[in-house]
């Protein structure tokens, strides 16, 4: 019974100081991997790095750290490494068969930091959402449209799909088409759609301002005022040029089209 009594003592014993051997690793690894991450954050190496990506790295990178921290704290309680990693590959290969879609957006995500198509502020229609890119995770990318509403959207359906970027040129052409009567004075037109382009705010104007014909039909004549806008103010500066327009051309007297009836008998 003594012999038996001691065996239990020295199990517990030895249990007990790799509890708290594992117990102080584990402190000790989250004081250090906190320290790593606020060290990996503010060093030259993410310094001028786009906010997106630096996000990306960051949590991949904690990722990393922690599940080292876990698998030096399983060693420490001495359970073997190869039943771990066992363990491991039993659930991965469940977790993964469960859960495809999570893992094709992850795939997405990082195949997203590789490429770079879009980043964060830029204006972008994908996967049947538009508007401004706030946010890349790495498995969701977030969107907010105009009117304010924000849409989330698979890193896997972004990578799957076309990407249409407004803001990756810097700059975006503005093509505005009015319709008036076939007899209005195409010179005089030209002349106010010139004017209006000239004094609208917004409009760049070290680019090419074009006032010209457009078509027509048997009734109507289109008239093309085309500038170029910064991508994030396409939206506001169409409104005042249609309404600049519009306002102009109702002072110089111009008619809108004329509408032909056609009376069967």
């Amino acid at each position: 019974m003594e012999e038996f009594t001691t065996q239990i003592i020295d199990i517990c014993t030895s249990a007990g100081s790799k509890l708290i051997l594992a117990l102080l690793i584990w402190l000790i690894g989250k004081a250090v991997v906190a320290k790593l991450m606020k060290m990996l954050s503010n060093g030259r190496a993410l310094a001028n790095m786009d906010p997106t990506a630096k996000g990306l790295i960051l949590s991949a990178a904690r990722l990393v750290l922690t599940a080292v921290l876990l698998l030096s704290v399983v060693s420490v309680l001495g359970v073997p490494m190869a039943s771990v990693v066992a363990l491991l590959a039993t659930f991965g290969l469940a977790i993964g068969m469960a859960m495809q879609g999570a893992l094709g957006n992850l795939a997405g995500g990082i195949m997203l930091l590789i490429f770079r198509p879009f980043k964060s502020g830029d204006i972008i229609n994908a996967a049947g959402g538009e508007g401004v890119v706030e946010e890349i995770t790495m498995f969701y990318t977030k969107l907010k449209t105009p009117d304010n509403i924000v849409i989330t959207i698979p890193n896997g359906s972004l990578m799957g799909s076309n990407v249409t970027n407004y803001s990756a040129g810097g700059k975006r052409r503005l093509d505005a088409v009015f319709s008036v009567a076939k007899d209005t004075d195409i010179d005089r037109a030209e002349e106010i759609i010139r004017s209006v382009l000239k004094e609208t705010e917004g409009v760049l104007p070290e680019e090419d301002q074009v006032a010209a014909v457009a078509g027509g039909t048997n009734e109507a004549l289109e008239l093309l005022a085309r500038c170029w806008v910064i991508p994030s103010d396409y939206a506001p500066v169409k409104a005042r040029i249609t309404e600049g327009v519009t306002r102009a051309f109702g002072k110089a007297g111009f008619k809108a089209p004329a509408v032909r009836i056609i009376s069967e008998k």
